[in-house]
């Protein structure tokens, strides 16, 4: 600029006095001073001037300074300067950050990583507020290592489907087992069902039941959140974290998944046994009361491998997926007494 080029061309002269030479407008000079003063192009050469800058500027003793003499820093010594000051500053923040990292990870590892908790430690919030209640769900929806269940009683909005089915692929792709169980009475809506197909597409394991006790969702088994009130929705939510506390919902949840039937299943031919042998019938009485096979075959007289034979042809003929979902569709087909 034209006042650093005069003030080069003089070495040391008095800056406001150039600047009075050069008819700068008052903004335009303070603009131009400071300007190179920040990018270190000038220094005070009155020995009272080299602290700190700040001291130039304020009260009445900074404007009489603007009168004393500077002295020109060549371009190059400037800029390797204006660099160090820089990469100090740098170094300064990335400290800061380092520090910042330090204390969200300890408080990650204590509420929100996956895995953190160990298997004697509990920890329950009550959660009031919806947007909490939100928050909370995206939290740990982003930690989620292995595996999302949920119960839901009501079918989501439009904006709220799309968000999930949007989730869904994203953990899907990261290798996370993603089931969802819906009562029999949300299904029974259109829109409901076309959001389930495309769940099903994406990849969720999707089953329906005739009664869903709660919504419930439980993620990695290390976190659950359940309703404060079933009966009240509005009342809130309770996050509960840590295995001891969390494994018994995954119990209950386990429960009603064995009972209920994969999405698209729930029109299975209603056959009525009526080509079961006593032998099957019987089987099937004693594995939906939760024998093991072994007492089912002391109980039929027959050895262990017919009796697995059996229960495996059984199983195929239901399309169930284990034994004790085998016995559950007995009953629901009206199989067994």
């Amino acid at each position: 600029m034209t006042l650093y080029q005069e003030l080069r061309r003089r070495g040391v002269s008095s800056l406001r006095e150039v600047g009075a030479q050069l008819r700068l407008a008052p903004q335009e000079y303070e603009r131009c001073r400071d300007e190179l003063s920040d990018l270190g192009l000038i220094v005070p050469t009155n020995p009272a001037q080299h602290g700190d800058r700040a001291e130039l500027r304020d009260g009445d003793a900074g404007r009489q300074q603007d009168g004393d003499t500077v002295a020109v820093i060549d371009p190059e010594i400037a800029l390797l300067r204006l660099l160090h000051r820089e990469r100090e500053q740098l170094r300064e923040h990335l400290d800061e950050a380092d520090r910042a990292y330090g204390t969200l990870e300890t408080l990650a590892g204590s509420f929100l990583r996956a895995g953190s908790l160990t298997r004697s430690d509990v920890d329950v919030e009550l959660l009031s507020d919806y947007r909490r209640i939100q928050q909370v769900l995206e939290d740990i929806t982003d930690v989620i290592q292995h595996s999302l269940a949920s119960m839901h009683l009501t079918s989501l909005k439009r904006e709220v489907g799309e968000r999930v089915l949007s989730r869904d692929r994203r953990q899907i792709g990261n290798g996370v087992r993603v089931r969802a169980m819906y009562s029999e009475q949300v299904c029974a809506s259109a829109e409901v069902a076309e959001h389930l197909r495309r769940r099903v597409e994406a990849g969720v394991e999707v089953r329906i039941a005739s009664a869903v006790p709660m919504p419930l969702i439980i993620a990695d088994a290390q976190f659950a959140v359940v309703p404060v009130d079933p009966a009240e929705p509005a009342a809130g939510a309770v996050l509960a974290r840590g295995p001891a506390l969390v494994r018994s919902y995954l119990a209950l949840y386990e429960h009603c998944w064995h009972t209920a039937l994969p999405y698209g299943d729930g029109s299975a031919p209603d056959q009525g046994g009526d080509g079961l042998s006593e032998q099957q019938r019987a089987a099937l009485r004693m594995l939906a009361s939760g024998m093991k096979d072994e007492k089912i075959a002391r109980g039929l007289g027959v050895s262990l491998r017919t009796v697995s034979r059996m229960l495996s042809e059984l199983m195929q003929e239901m399309g169930a997926t284990s034994r004790f979902e085998a016995g559950v569709r007995a009953y629901r087909l009206g199989w067994v007494d």
